[in-house]
């Protein structure tokens, strides 16, 4: 398989050895770098020294499952802004929504496609690095951005909105009420000077793509 230009580092956290090693030589022959870990408590550990780009964790595992795993990445400052995406074979819904509310940002089903997966681990990859390099634009030279001075806790908040989580998914991952969000979106409209999610957004990706008029 091609070597994929945006290849990085990738943990696989499943239970199953086979499952494991399935991926693992499709996301290798795509030009990943595969981490691998058996249980939850492992994989936190492994992401807190490696900082993958991606992890890719089994929703359901003997001892810490998959939920309890991404919420525990998910409060913890060193691994909070890596994009998880879950694998399942639980398809309900309110194990979808469980998946999300954990900070999940996607989630595949089983039987696992390889062709899917590293798909949409391309893409999760490539909107997280958006995001870090817009929020980094945003804190290292405000006085080019037309003086947005965002707060930090603001430039989380936006980044969560651009990565399209509602204000009860920003609550969840920042630890705060859907109502506390909705104060700092207000905040970042009138900083920004726009009116919607969608607009807010849009300007932070300007800003990285290099787009963004600062002579207006």
């Amino acid at each position: 398989m091609q070597l994929e230009s945006d290849a990085g580092v990738v943990l696989l956290v499943d239970d199953v050895p086979d499952n494991l090693a399935m991926l693992t030589e499709a996301l290798d022959g795509a030009g990943w770098t595969v981490l691998v870990a058996l249980g939850g408590e492992t994989a936190i550990e492994v992401a807190r020294q490696a900082r993958p780009d991606v992890i890719l964790l089994d929703a359901v595992m003997p001892g810490l499952d998959g939920f309890d795993t991404c919420r525990r990445l998910k409060a913890d400052a060193s691994t909070r802004d890596i994009p998880v995406i879950f694998m399942t074979g639980l398809t309900e819904t309110e194990h979808v929504v469980a998946g999300f509310a954990a900070g999940g940002i996607d989630y595949v089903t089983k039987p696992i496609q390889p062709a899917e997966v590293i798909a949409r681990v391309g893409a999760h990859v490539r909107t997280a690095q958006q995001i870090a390099k817009a929020r980094e634009a945003l804190t290292a030279e405000p006085a080019t951005l037309q003086g947005y001075n965002l707060t930090p806790r603001e430039m989380e908040v936006l980044s969560w909105v651009a990565k399209g989580k509602t204000n009860r998914d920003i609550g969840d991952i920042l630890g705060m009420s859907p109502r506390t969000v909705n104060k700092h979106l207000e905040h970042i409209f009138e900083k920004l000077g726009v009116e919607t999610r969608t607009a807010a957004a849009a300007v932070a990706m300007r800003i990285v793509g290099g787009t963004e008029d600062t002579g207006s």
